[in-house]
């Protein structure tokens, strides 16, 4: 079996059998003002807008304001973006030591996701702490924003024809292939991460506008479970992982892995505990404001 690379599949046609004859072959950038514009970064962009402004119309229903939303966000989105570098850095530094100026250059591709998530959680430890905000609030909330720019981020994979799996016949099967050679059939694992985490949001969407968050944190560690079940068997599928030294072993299906046991469990443990809605950051905001009325 070949073993493919972004690298190889750059500008590459790309089909879909189950779709018929339907090919396309994207450009990765385009020109605006003389400058290179890679959709990467567009897309990536796209999805945090698109998970700020959900994020905001939500924010009451944690407790929050549009306010506080936007000085966490201020923090936390360059934050997030060096946190991905660095992470990806981190896994392939034989490259990265003897090419130090490429630490920067990210205009195509080499951000990681889970290093952006972990940069995230630490930056909203910081920040709840310093506005005397329960993390776990802020937490809920800031997990409908990681599925949606998760989701929609994925697609910028998509236009660099990366982040895809191992050659496979499955009936979803995506084809890569330059005019003239015949196509490499791979799993599309961009889309399967992204639909995963659709899956994930219009779950979690639906749940709570029922009622069903019973206590802070109950969003987050959901995310946690479902994100960390999904990368886990996806990480498997791909080509392209990071790995721990010289090793086998995939960094991001361990951590994914390992997160996921590690939320189910801390998700039984509070559903054998009885839970007080009334102690949840919005409802004792709600509170407190009715009081001082």
């Amino acid at each position: 079996m070949t073993v493919l690379s972004a690298t190889m599949m750059r500008g590459a046609e790309i089909s879909f059998p189950m779709l018929g004859d339907f090919k396309i072959n994207p450009p990765d950038s385009f020109t605006l003002f003389g400058l290179s514009i890679y959709f990467y970064a567009v897309i990536i962009a796209c999805g945090m807008v698109a998970a700020a402004l959900y994020c905001a119309k939500r924010a009451s229903k944690f407790g929050l304001t549009e306010d506080n939303l936007y000085d966490f966000l201020l923090w936390a989105i360059p934050l997030c973006v060096i946190g991905a570098r660095l992470y990806f850095v981190a896994f392939k530094w034989d490259f990265y030591r003897d090419n130090l100026s490429d630490i920067i250059n990210i205009r195509e591709g080499g951000l990681a996701i889970y290093g952006g998530v972990l940069m995230g959680i630490l930056v909203a430890l910081l920040w709840s702490r310093a506005k005397k905000i329960p993390f776990f609030a802020l937490a809920d909330l800031a997990s409908f924003g990681l599925l949606i720019g998760q989701a929609i981020g994925r697609w910028g994979n998509f236009m660099n024809r990366e982040a895809f799996g191992a050659q496979t016949d499955i009936f979803c099967r995506m084809g890569l292939n330059y005019p003239g050679d015949a196509p490499i059939y791979v799993h599309p694992t961009f889309l399967y991460e992204s639909l995963w985490n659709f899956i994930g949001l219009a779950f979690l969407h639906i749940w709570t506008q029922k009622g069903g968050r019973r206590y802070d944190g109950q969003v987050f560690w959901l995310y946690i479970f479902w994100y960390g079940l999904g990368r886990a068997w996806i990480e498997g599928l791909r080509t392209d992982s990071l790995y721990i030294g010289d090793t086998t072993l995939r960094v991001s299906q361990l951590l994914a892995a390992a997160s996921s046991a590690a939320a189910l469990v801390i998700l039984i443990i509070k559903a054998k505990k009885k839970s007080n809605p009334a102690e949840m950051y919005v409802n004792r905001q709600g509170e407190r404001q009715e009081n001082n009325g």
